[in-house]
Formats: structure tokens, sequence, C-alpha cells
């Protein structure tokens, strides 16, 4: 079974159904397949509090079905590893997906081209 974590973008489009393709991908994940880190989480959290889209009711109901995962000692240890950038989310989330195998959900495969061993797929496509 793969694990899949979803980042911040990818998770706010799910919510809106904004792509097929990802509705489709979504639909197609098990239980325990995919989750969001709580790194993408609070992304997200706060953009709903400063009323970005989803609301936080949305949101709510989106994480009953995809599980918030937390950043814990392992991703810390692997985020020390990575190349440098500048307060970035991605490179949080990069670690979190190294540290527990995952492959990290992103419209934005550019952001994680430099983190080696990092898998990214791109479910908009």
């Amino acid at each position: 079974m793969n694990r899949f974590l979803i980042d911040a973008d990818s998770a706010i489009y799910a919510m809106a159904g904004r792509f097929p393709a990802m509705a489709t991908r979504l639909a197609a994940c098990g239980p325990g397949e995919l989750a969001i880190s709580s790194i993408s989480f609070s992304e997200i959290a706060l953009g709903s509090h400063v009323g970005k889209p989803p609301t936080p009711a949305v949101l709510d109901n989106f994480v009953t079905v995809v599980p918030v995962l937390a950043y814990d000692e392992a991703a810390a240890r692997a985020y020390a590893t990575l190349p440098f950038k500048r307060a970035r989310f991605d490179r949080l989330l990069a670690a979190h997906a190294l540290s527990i195998g995952a492959v990290v959900v992103t419209n934005n495969e550019a952001d994680f081209a430099d983190v080696p061993g990092l898998v990214v797929e791109n479910w908009t496509v």
C-alpha cells in the first residue's frame, strides 16, 4: 500500500472539486492511503482563518476523511538533511514525506524537484 501526503494546494483543489482527475484519484484511495501533514493543514487553516477558501467547516469535513499526520522527530531530522530554501512549507512537507516513505501529491512539482529521493505525483492532470 502506498501512502500519499497531499500538499496544501492540492487539498484546497480537492475540497473545491476543481479537477475531475483529482477526484478520480482521491476516490481510488483506500483507507490509510491518503493523509495530510500537520504542516499542510496549518497552511490551509491559516488561510481559512483569514477568510480564504476553504471555509473552516469544509476543512473540518475534509479532515474527517483525510487524516492529519503529526510532524514528528523523524520528520524534523529528515528536514535537517534537505537542501535549504528560506521559509518554505514545502521543505517541511518534503521532510515529513521522506520520513514516512510517502509520495507527495502536488501540482507544484518544481517546488520539490531538488529534494533527493522524494517521489511526487500530480493528480490534477
